[in-house]
Parts: C-alpha cells; structure tokens; sequence
C-alpha cells in the first residue's frame, strides 16, 4: 500500500478544515439588507476640528491676520468663486497644524535630515508648526524693514509683489528658506479650498460647485447609466449637505 492510498494528506485535512467553517459560517450568517441612511457618523470617536470648532486652534490671532491675508491674495475672489480667505483656507491650516499633521506626529523624524533631490521631495527637520511658526515671523521682519507694515497691511498689489519674490526665492527670510515657505503655504492653500468641507475650508462646498464635483455621494447607481448628461448634483460633504457649514 502506498502513502497515496493510506488517506488524507496533511494538505487535504488542512483545505478539507478550512472549507468546512466557510460552509458552517455561511450557513449560519442571516443576510440583511439596509434601507435608508446607514446609522453611522462618520468620525464619531475622533472627528476632525472645522468651524464648529471654536477659535484659532494654533494661531495665534496675529498669524491669523496674516495667514488670511496671504490665501486672500493665494486664491483671489473672482467672477467663479470666493476668495481664500472667505472659502476658509485659514481656518482649514489652522486645525490641521493643531493636529498630526502639524508636527508629523505620524512619519519617521530620525535624522539625518540633509537637502535632497526634487525626486527626493521634502527633507526639511522643521515640522509643519514650526515652519509656519518661523516663516510667518521672519515674513513680518521682511515687511516691516521693507514697508513699514505687516503684510496683512500692504496694499494689494504690493502683497503680490512679496509673493511673488517669495516664489521666486528673491527674498531672504530669516531661519527659513523663501520658496520652501512659500511652497509650503501655497500648497496647504489648495488643500484648503478643494477638501471637503468638515476639515475647515471649502466652505459651503464653494470649491466643488465651481468645478461641479458631487463631493462624498454614498451611492452613484442612479447615475451610472445616464452618458453624457449634465446632473446638476448638489455637492455632499461627508457630514452631509452644505447647509451645516454656513455656521461660524
């Protein structure tokens, strides 16, 4: 007799097992089917801070003035949409310094930290608090030695003038470097406008009705067969409609 004809293997006991308590689960699981609105919040244990969120979370009330001022002239009012300021850019870098992202609570921050290649990105030792913290200080050092005034008091065409040197890295900023700031803010600028709506910007979904995105639908099987057709959607946030988020 061989070990072929002595029964089951190993592997067929293993596999044999294993199908058993799918089939066994199977039959035991009752089907349900959900109507409606499913009965979840999203965020619930850990919801992010918006504008329900009281005050200036990491700002203090002079860096806001001159965070607005900047995403204001970043992002300028238009015949499309608001500006950044109004749409609530600020706001938005302001909770999500106060949070993770502020001090890379959650990445690898062991050294050494040396200049990398473009293909290499980021490689600054300073978190994105201290960048704020640092460039926004040495940004008013700049104005008051050049203008006599804060940026939040220039006039507008000077404001674009600094932003402009700022991009370019024609000015010398103290403990920073001009462009890494300047990419810095520009970048949280954009996150703020066209993220949803719960983190702080975007407000009143102005963003994604500009470009008509539906936002965070639950359910697009309505639409998958319409082609070619205009929808017209009113844009969803993950909280929901709009309509909360015209408070603060």
């Amino acid at each position: 007799m061989t070990d072929k004809s002595k029964g089951f293997t190993r592997r067929q006991i293993l596999v044999s097992s294993a199908a058993s308590l799918a089939v066994g689960a199977a039959a035991s699981a009752k089907a349900a089917t959900v109507a409606g609105t499913p009965g979840w919040i999203p965020f619930d244990h850990n919801g992010p801070m918006h504008y329900d969120t009281p005050g200036w979370q990491f700002f203090t009330a002079e860096e806001a003035r001159e965070v607005e001022a900047i995403v204001e002239r970043l992002i300028p009012a238009d015949d499309l949409s608001v500006s950044g300021k109004d749409a609530g850019c600020a706001v938005f870098i302001d909770r999500q310094l106060a949070g993770e992202y502020g001090t890379f609570a959650r990445l690898y921050r062991e050294g050494p930290f040396t200049p990398g290649t473009p293909a290499q990105a980021d490689q600054s030792p300073l978190v994105p608090q201290e960048r704020y913290r640092i460039g926004l200080a040495a940004l008013g050092k700049y104005c008051q030695a050049q203008f006599q005034k804060p940026f939040s008091g220039l006039e507008g065409e000077q404001r674009d003038k600094v932003l402009t040197d700022l991009e370019k890295g024609a000015i010398t900023l103290e403990g920073i470097d001009a462009q890494f700031f300047f990419q810095q803010v520009l970048g949280n600028t954009m996150e703020g406008f066209f993220a949803d709506p719960i983190y702080g910007g975007n407000r009143d979904m102005v963003s994604w009705k500009m470009i008509g995105f539906p936002g965070a639908r639950y359910d697009y099987r309505d639409y998958i067969a319409l082609h070619n057709q205009k929808l017209d959607l009113v844009p969803l946030s993950i909280i929901g409609s709009s309509a909360w988020n015209k408070k603060g």
